[in-house]
């Protein structure tokens, strides 16, 4: 039982992987006997889960730490802790710079929240990040909506992209036992989770570092199996060693979506070499049609980065020609960053930003007519739908996603029609916008043994969400 003199607030920055850190330090709370607040002003306890990737990210997650530190000095807060990759990267700096903050955790010190709440931890508690590997043991509050949750499959990455400072603040990869991941997806299902999103930060490569005969294929595998589980969607697959047996699983298993996201990053020769992205233009162009001729359906979505030393007019060009050519349904856009710890820091042939953030908007433009092209496409055509809930411009709306919609990430449904959140639905669309849907419901529940018996609906998101990846990126670019 919460008490009530003890309340909690987070706020999570950056990726899904991310967000299952924020849902762990969330069961932390709870188990500690905290009870969640939205409102940070109520809060004795406020909570920053931060991005430290890009300089985008690194300002918002500065930004965010300063704009709720001044709950300390005009609402209830008496703790203010800031985790994640920033203060992974950042810990001395942090502290000295941010008198305000009272601990600091690093990117794998979910669980010393515990310390923390209770009143016995030092104020730098920023450990090694191989310590970390999350567990089906570890507490958990799910803050995604509709009956949908993420679950890591591994931790770190072994890649050595030049742009690239994820190895030096989440450790070399650890995949998780199939076992473990198992463990926690029964758990997911038996609350009333549907949706299962698969994430790691190399996904391909899951189960490379334990004994062998494990690997995705056979855990995906086995994930999809569980009762209660109707969708599992990987996210962050590699060009490099996507086989035809993960192509023909996601093509044929009646419950694995035919959903890629693979973040290629450019498509130019000279650019991806200087990346070192371990392929070039034409490789990609052959994955993608394999891709489309194994998968009749396939949603594709991918990543680019602009501004990288040595993208001229004309790898910028190159790019251009492979959106238009690859038609992907959903693209996000970042502008290169100048990470000092980077390879790409040291490399010529710098992009001014101005010039970076002009091709973004160009890049964009382009993808967005696509979308729509995409989009109009399904009007008319009837869709299975899981409903997450009220929308943000209106609780009197509800809204959802189809298959190839991630949470928090791609478009939605906009819904017609009397349904409950965690439900799936048969809609038909009935309008298309540059990104989402409209549709309308036009029959019973959808349950995957013929039963008619309604999943349980979960409660709304418990913490503060702003992801850097994806919807908003595509949006606001």
């Amino acid at each position: 039982m919460s008490d009530p003199a003890k309340t909690v607030h987070f706020v999570s920055l950056g990726c899904p992987k991310n967000r299952v850190d924020s849902e762990v330090m969330l069961g932390v709370a709870q188990r500690a006997g905290y009870a969640h607040v939205g409102d940070a002003s109520e809060a004795n306890v406020i909570v920053v889960n931060t991005c430290g990737f890009i300089d985008a990210a690194k300002k918002e997650s500065i930004d965010t730490i300063l704009q709720l530190a001044e709950f300390k000095r005009h609402g209830r807060c008496e703790k203010l802790v800031v985790a994640g990759c920033l203060s992974q990267r950042h810990p001395e700096e942090l502290a000295a710079d941010l008198p305000e903050v009272d601990h600091f955790l690093g990117s794998s010190d979910m669980l010393q929240l515990a310390p923390v709440l209770s009143g016995t931890a030092a104020r730098l508690l920023v450990g090694q990040p191989s310590d970390w590997v999350v567990s089906a043991e570890d507490p958990r509050v799910l803050s995604t909506r509709g009956a949908s949750a993420y679950v890591k499959i591994a931790e770190g990455c072994n890649r050595s992209c030049s742009f690239c400072v994820i190895p030096s603040l989440r450790g070399k990869q650890r995949s998780r036992s199939p076992e473990d991941v198992v463990r926690e997806v029964e758990r997911l299902a038996a609350a009333g989770v549907v949706e299962i999103n698969l994430v790691s930060q190399d996904t391909v490569a899951y189960g490379r570092d334990l004994p062998r005969g494990t690997d995705l294929i056979r855990l995906v595998e086995r994930v999809a199996d569980v009762a209660g589980v109707r969708w599992v969607r990987l996210f962050y697959l590699y060009p490099e060693k996507l086989s035809d047996a993960l192509l023909e699983l996601m093509a044929e298993h009646p419950r694995v979506l035919p959903y890629v996201d693979m973040p290629l990053q450019h498509a130019s020769d000279a650019v991806l070499k200087r990346m070192r992205r371990g392929h070039g233009g034409h490789a990609m162009r052959q994955l993608v049609e394999r891709m489309r001729a194994k998968i009749s359906d396939l949603t594709f979505r991918s990543a680019f980065i602009v501004g990288h030393p040595g993208e001229g007019e004309a790898e910028f060009e190159e790019l251009m020609d492979f959106v238009r050519w690859a038609e992907l349904d959903n693209v996000g856009v970042f502008l290169y960053s100048d990470e000092e710890s980077s390879q790409s820091f040291e490399q010529d042939a710098k992009v001014p930003r101005k010039t970076a953030a002009a091709r973004a908007k160009r890049l964009m433009k382009t993808q967005q007519k696509i979308s729509r092209t995409k989009n109009q496409a399904r009007v008319g055509r009837e869709l299975d739908v899981l409903v997450e809930g009220p929308s943000e411009e209106s609780e009197l709306v509800l809204v959802g996603r189809h298959g190839g919609q991630a949470p928090d990430i791609d478009g939605i449904v906009y819904l017609s029609g009397d349904t409950l959140p965690g439900q799936m639905r048969r809609v038909r669309v009935t309008q298309a916008t540059d990104f989402d849907l409209l549709g309308e419901v036009i029959d019973e529940e959808l349950t995957g043994d013929g039963s008619g018996d309604a999943a349980p609906a979960l409660g709304p998101s418990p913490l503060v969400f702003h992801g850097s990846d994806g919807r908003r990126v595509l949006r606001t670019v």
